[in-house]
């Protein structure tokens, strides 16, 4: 005679049991909660959203409207209560025919609502129908507000789309059937173990809530990723200068240094062999050079643009020149760095310094006359916020950063994860990319506000000059061969903008190509994958719709193309070189000191 295994069925009353005892342990972590709460590192709530002024300016924008195009609002307003109320009829008539079921057609599709109770549970059918007729009378309200400037429409366009995101009843436990599910089949414990998360990321933010995207354990640098062999070369108080190791017997006499942004972390390029920028220029025979920024604390504060082009880019050029023995270098510069490296070009021609023989543009902005989905945060408001931000703090936060790009992909990158984190209880994936995307890096007080106030705001590269030690340099004066990368969906630096900025390049020898996919996967594009196509077009006279509407469309990665492009401007082939010299011995392995500093840590 044989027994069953006490687990193998569970009485109710062993659930409710084990449903108790794990709703109990909510309160322990919830005194750590409070504890984390009472000391909390506050930032400046103008960070957090628009001022009053927005809002009030759309308000009467919208009675303004109304008053002299009353029919206008009415029948707005009358299509929304009609659907509302046509909604609520059919439910109550479903309820009143004893029909508990959601309707025939359970409506529109969206990523949010993948679970089948949605469509088909008469509870979650309404609540997401309604929630849907309620977005859509924000939108199209918004959408109907006429008189405010481009500006301000497109701030109240994001603002309200935030509302309409954050309200989403897949954001709230009672209406959000996955978590729900799983707190009744983990008698509780997901419920516990996303309070644990929730109560963890807040405590390794002193306070401020930071999504965690990827588990933090899975990864180490040196280890899984940023692998790369090479040695940090050269170290300043801004950078560590990395040469790789060659992987090929003869190299291009000409060396190439990429300067990443500062912003985040160099090894975007260097994630795992298979995909790694790094590893496969090596493997093209060429001697690589790439900056490794330093992470800054609030000691940082004073430091300026001028300080990155001084000790960074000039630094960084003086050294591989030294190292090589070379008189030119090639440079890439990708983002922030590419915006940067184009300021350094025209400080070299007014120089007089041909040290760069030719350079790559990486979703590089030059022009920033058109802000694009960066509007809403480029505001006096907004800027103003920053700038007290730094003042108090002497730097700015790497999480603010992160945040402002993650609620442009809201859904994505707030909203999905915080559900998966803290309702389902689930513990972030092992995924490479989102480790180095929450990997970020603070910006030192003077610099962020000079970048935003003077190249974001006033445009003032691409319109009277942007002064760099003491001179006027200007957009036109970019004058070297240049081939400069952009990426078909990027919302952070938008191709059409960048197209722009190569247009008022002085230079006669410039390539533009596009890369389908965003700003990180269209760079990030391997040849194994054959994943990504690209487009070109040698007639750069044109406005960006014509560019594109003519261009050529390849299949598969830029990078050979690039590659090609840039060998031509690369001289012989020699023996290839070990990195360092006599002057310049290994001061660690590759990735670097540099680049392990973490963003939460503060000096003092």
């Amino acid at each position: 005679m044989t027994t069953k295994d006490d687990t193998s069925e569970k009485l109710p009353g062993e659930h409710f049991e084990r449903l108790t005892e794990n709703l109990t342990k909510v309160e322990e972590l919830s005194q750590r909660l409070l504890q984390v709460m009472s000391h909390r590192t506050t930032h400046n709530p103008a960070l957090d959203g628009p001022n009053q002024g927005l809002y009030a300016k759309a308000a009467t924008a919208y009675w303004n409207e109304a008053m002299h195009n009353p029919a206008k609002l009415i029948e707005q307003q009358v299509a929304f209560w009609s659907s509302s109320v046509r909604h609520f009829v059919e439910a109550q008539q479903a309820l009143a025919r004893g029909k508990l079921q959601a309707p025939d057609d359970p409506g529109p599709k969206d990523r949010r609502f993948v679970n089948p109770m949605w469509d088909n549970h008469p509870y979650f059918n309404f609540i997401k129908q309604q929630y849907l007729i309620n977005a859509k009378a924000i939108e199209e309200a918004v959408q109907n507000v006429d008189d405010l400037d481009s500006g301000e429409k497109r701030r109240l366009t994001y603002f309200s789309r935030q509302i309409i995101d954050m309200m989403s009843p897949t954001n709230f436990l009672a209406t959000n059937p996955d978590a729900l599910e799983k707190a009744l089949a983990t008698d509780g414990m997901s419920l516990v173990q996303g309070l644990e998360n929730l109560v963890s990321d807040l405590e390794a933010n002193n306070g401020e809530l930071v999504v965690k995207l990827a588990d933090e354990d899975a990864f180490e640098l040196g280890r899984n990723i940023a692998t790369t062999p090479g040695e940090v070369v050269y170290r300043n108080r801004m950078m560590e200068l990395i040469q790789y190791h060659p992987t090929t017997e003869k190299v291009h006499e000409i060396p190439l240094v990429v300067f990443p942004p500062w912003i985040n972390k160099f090894y975007i390029l260097d994630l795992k062999e298979q995909n790694s920028l790094i590893k496969w220029i090596t493997d093209q025979g060429y001697t690589l050079f790439v900056v490794s920024w330093i992470n800054p604390d609030d000691t940082y504060t004073d430091v300026g643009m001028e300080d990155y082009v001084s000790d960074g880019y000039l630094a960084a050029l003086r050294e591989v020149k030294a190292i090589t023995g070379q008189k030119q270098v090639n440079a890439v510069g990708y983002c922030i760095a590419g915006s940067t490296l184009a300021m350094t070009l025209a400080l070299l021609k007014k120089r007089g310094d041909n040290t760069i023989k030719s350079a790559t543009f990486f979703t590089a902005l030059t022009d920033f006359s058109d802000q694009g989905e960066f509007t809403p945060f480029l505001s006096d408001d907004f800027i103003d916020g920053i700038e007290q931000e730094v003042k108090d703090k002497g730097l700015l936060p790497s999480y603010i950063m992160a945040r402002t790009f993650s609620f442009l992909r809201s859904n994505d990158l707030v909203y999905s994860p915080a559900i998966r984190n803290y309702m389902m209880g689930e513990t972030p994936p092992a995924f490479d990319l989102l480790y180095w995307n929450g990997d970020g890096a603070n910006l030192p007080a003077r610099m962020a506000v000079e970048y935003l106030r003077g190249l974001c705001q006033n445009n003032a590269f691409a319109d009277g000059g942007y002064e760099l030690f003491g001179e006027k340099v200007h957009l036109s004066e970019v004058d070297v061969p240049l081939c400069s990368i952009a990426c078909e969906t990027d919302h952070i630096a938008a191709w059409k903008d960048c197209y722009r900025g190569v247009q008022q390049m002085g230079g006669r020898y410039k390539t533009f190509i596009m890369t389908q996919s965003g700003h990180i996967a269209g760079i990030v594009n391997p040849p194994s994958r054959n994943k990504y196509g690209h487009y070109t077009n040698t007639d750069l006279s044109l406005d960006a719709d014509a560019w594109q509407e003519a261009a050529i469309f390849h299949e598969g990665s830029w990078w050979p193309r690039w590659e090609s492009w840039l060998s031509k401007r690369s001289g012989k082939k020699i023996e290839a070189r070990t990195p360092g010299d006599a002057d310049h011995p290994s001061l660690c392995p590759a990735p670097g000191t540099y680049v392990a500093m973490k963003a939460n840590r503060r000096s003092g």
